[in-house]
């Protein structure tokens, strides 16, 4: 995934959760996954419940790892 695919990404889910503010819980958070960033709802769980779980850290050496590995959909099949 190059940096431009990153950096949008970044800046769409940033502009969500500014959106929702202060009502930003994992539902809502799902529910707007789901209605804005054409998630599928087992999908949009995944995606906040790995965000919560591992955080930024990890998940950005994941993604790295993902990328030189050349896995673009992961056996989940989320």
């Amino acid at each position: 995934m190059n940096e431009l695919m990153t950096e949008t990404l970044v800046a769409e889910y940033e502009t969500i959760i500014a959106d929702l503010g202060e009502q930003a819980t994992d539902e809502k958070i799902v529910r707007t996954l789901v209605e804005r960033a054409d998630w599928t709802q087992q999908g949009a769980r995944a995606v906040v419940m790995l965000s919560r779980k591992y955080g930024v850290f990890v998940l950005r050496n994941a993604l790295a790892l993902a990328n030189a590995m050349q896995i673009e959909d992961g056996e989940a099949g989320i």
